[in-house]
């Protein structure tokens, strides 16, 4: 039965629209457990100082996350992963860049979270100008928790590069479904006992889940990165070449995020809390359709790139380009339309007054245009 199970969960999916809608399918799911987490939470804090600080302890580890952890994503390993197999000694070559990859990553963003541990009540200052000393001294504690996650989910970026590569979709994509179910435990267990804290708690909980689901497939590839001191810097430096032109795209969407936090601080109490509202009922329709084709699509279009196939190559892009309009077109209208009565039904609680619910769904009907060119952030 277990063998069964671990057969079933490694299955090799090389179809795109296959992988699509599995990664479609439990991207729903995931986002549906998120939605269940801020319903949880506004009927338990409404929005407040306190949960404009657990939103707002998000945006530090996020913008390491963004701009260390893409580094190392899929989109930047892949490439170099396939190129390696292709070698005499591919499978041995492809460990060994593993381990050095993973070594170097490991070390780099351990440094930065611990700098940032140190340097969290000056940037408390920056991120939330307008909370109160208070506030601020809850921010900073909440936050050197989180930074934990950034370190788990860069390093789950890492290990989903094998999983990708291998086209083993199932567990990649059931793997955030792991990181929202461990942020509920936080929301439903932790925070009772642990208060605010153990929110905290349940996100650097959830990072770790995410990780851990990962890595059984991992050693059962035999890709399970041992760290080494043989780093190889121009391979190294050949990665971040590739990397940091979406590495810069993406730190520039988290610095946004971070500057209309930092203006949401010093509005009346509630908006940091709105405006996440918001943005996550807008990543729904994202991860759902863009992400899921670009995920599915990409291990295809790098295999058939390096091979020299490329009337293959721009098929697929082609195919993959037109599913996504096909389905974000209609599906962005019709949140558009009904943006009031979804903000209701997810987060329609006695805490939430209908001036709050206005305000959600105005920002939501901004948002929403931009699942058609949305890219994946892992």
């Amino acid at each position: 039965m277990v063998k069964r199970l671990f057969s079933f969960i490694t299955k090799q999916y090389g179809g795109i629209h296959q992988a699509a809608l599995l990664l479609g399918f439990f991207s729903l799911a995931s986002q549906l457990l998120g939605l269940i987490r801020d319903r949880a939470l506004v009927s338990q804090l409404g929005p407040s100082l306190p949960l404009d600080v657990y939103y707002a302890a998000f945006r530090i580890p996020d913008f390491i996350y963004t701009t260390l952890a893409s580094l190392v994503a899929v989109t930047a390993i892949i490439p170099f992963l396939v190129e390696k197999t292709e070698l005499a000694d591919g499978e041995v070559a492809a460990r060994a860049f593993m381990d050095r990859i993973f070594s170097a990553f490991f070390v780099a963003i351990s440094l930065v979270c611990l700098g940032i541990f140190f340097a969290m009540p000056f940037l408390a200052n920056v991120v939330t100008p307008g909370f109160s000393p208070e506030g601020k001294l809850l921010l900073v504690s909440m936050s050197r928790i989180m930074l934990l996650s950034p370190i788990f989910l860069g390093l789950q970026n890492l290990l989903g590069s094998v999983v990708q590569m291998r086209k083993k979709f199932f567990v990649y994509a059931i793997a955030p479904v792991f990181y929202n179910g461990g942020i509920l435990i936080g929301v439903f267990f932790l925070y009772p006992i642990f208060g605010l804290y153990g929110l905290a708690y349940g996100v650097v909980l959830g990072a770790l889940m995410h990780l851990g689901i990962q890595l059984p497939v991992v050693a059962q590839l035999g890709f399970m990165p041992r760290f080494t001191w043989r780093i190889d810097w121009t391979e190294l430096w050949d990665i971040i070449k590739v990397a940091l032109p979406r590495t810069l795209t993406l730190a520039g969407n988290t610095i946004i995020t971070l500057i209309l936090t930092a203006i949401a601080s010093g509005l009346s109490t509630g908006s940091i809390s709105i405006l996440t509202f918001s943005i996550n009922l807008q990543t729904v329709p994202i991860m759902m359709i863009s992400v899921s084709y670009a995920i599915a699509a990409f291990p295809s279009l790098v295999e058939t790139y390096t091979t020299g196939k490329r009337d293959e190559f721009m098929q697929l892009i082609r195919s993959a380009t037109q599913q996504i309009i096909f389905w974000s077109l209609p599906i962005t209208a019709f949140f558009i339309v009904l943006r009031a009565h979804i903000v209701r039904i997810v987060y329609g609680t006695s805490a939430l007054s209908w001036n709050d619910t206005r305000v959600t769904a105005a920002l939501f009907a901004v948002l929403l245009t931009s699942p058609a060119f949305a890219a994946p952030k892992a």
